[in-house]
């Protein structure tokens, strides 16, 4: 590979990474000043706390910090007049596009994978210290719908993979058939499977109760298919939750006719969302000058920096209206998107200039 390729993609990634590790503290000491206070543990927990609450920073802040990496890299070439020499070698601003878009696609692959792994659980873990100054992640009063049926769930561990307190019913014509209590469930792999479940029939003749019957069950299997961190995140409406968790609750949810809007909003905004960098990347890196003398430079990076930052704050707007079912969210997402990307294209296949 040629020198000048390492040579921009050292210096975009090492301003990346001061960039990200910049906001990112930024991030984590503001959270900290206004919820470090409400943190009752040790000093350990909050360490703990700081932590987790970078993790989560990392995975909003990184698609900014590869913007402000690609402004920072040009102004600095052309300050130092890298850009002119480069110009005057032939190199055109398409050949000195590519390390910047193939370090920035990298990054975003790997923020990618990372939500399919615990990482995407790092806001929750942030949460669970506030208040309480332990790492408690056990879910409470859990309500959901299986099937035809209702079900509401005491508590749910998902170490251990049991779920307690479990009351199940079906409401068919304004009538409940039938209700099942459950001290206790182990997840199987598959299902759940109820211990020393007791199910109450009700028997109607037209609109009134005549009886109702018991039956008990040592076990008795249901939920097939939910898995903890499913039923978790069905319940918390598409919080945070891996990509494959996602998915499974989609699959779930579409089967039984359940409204997933804030489950597709949830796996738009880690994956299509983040894409608005590269349209991005490419209109400022073809707009900013590749000598000094045509700008002022700071001025220049003042108003890319500002123009970047309004961009991410409004996509970041549009898919809060497209997670609470404002607008669909696949035009939250895709269409703002398309729209930055049309620019970007324009921009990289218009009339080229060399130096």
């Amino acid at each position: 590979m040629k020198l000048y390729y390492w040579y921009i993609t050292k210096h975009f990634f090492k301003n990346f990474i001061v960039i990200l590790l910049g906001v990112t503290a930024m991030f984590v000491l503001i959270n900290y000043l206004t919820y470090g206070s409400r943190i009752n543990g040790a000093f350990n927990q909050k360490i703990s706390y700081m932590f987790y609450s970078w993790e989560h920073s990392l995975s909003i802040l990184y698609p900014l910090a590869l913007v402000f990496g690609a402004i920072a890299t040009k102004v600095q070439f052309v300050k130092n007049n890298t850009m002119g020499a480069m110009y005057s070698f032939g190199y055109t601003n398409k050949r000195l596009l590519l390390p910047v878009l193939m370090v920035s696609s990298i990054v975003y692959l790997i923020f990618v994978f990372l939500q399919t792994t615990s990482f995407a659980y790092a806001k929750d873990s942030a949460d669970s210290f506030v208040g309480t100054g332990s790492k408690v992640g056990v879910p409470e009063k859990l309500f959901l719908k299986y099937n035809d049926t209702y079900v509401y769930i005491e508590k749910l561990d998902q170490v251990t993979k049991k779920i307690y307190g479990l009351s199940l019913f079906e409401i068919k014509d304004n009538k409940i058939k039938y209700t099942m209590k459950s001290p206790v469930g182990t997840y199987n792999g598959k299902s759940w499977i109820l211990k020393d479940a007791v199910m109450k029939t009700n028997h109607y003749d037209g609109e009134m109760l005549q009886k109702y019957s018991i039956k008990n069950y040592a076990q008795f299997s249901t939920l097939n298919g939910y898995k903890p961190a499913v039923i978790d995140s069905v319940s918390d409406d598409g919080g945070s939750m891996k990509l494959l968790d996602a998915y499974e609750t989609y699959k779930l949810l579409a089967k039984q006719n359940i409204d997933t809007t804030k489950i597709r909003a949830s796996v738009y905004s880690k994956i299509i969302s983040p894409m608005f960098i590269f349209g991005l990347i490419v209109l400022i890196f073809f707009k900013i000058p590749y000598l000094a003398r045509y700008e002022n430079m700071t001025r220049v990076a003042s108003i890319a920096i500002a123009i970047s930052l309004l961009i991410w704050a409004s996509f970041t707007g549009i898919n809060f209206f497209g997670s609470n079912g404002v607008v669909l969210p696949e035009i939250a997402s895709f269409v703002p998107i398309i729209i930055l990307s049309i620019f970007g294209f324009k921009s990289y296949f218009g009339k080229e200039m060399l130096a």
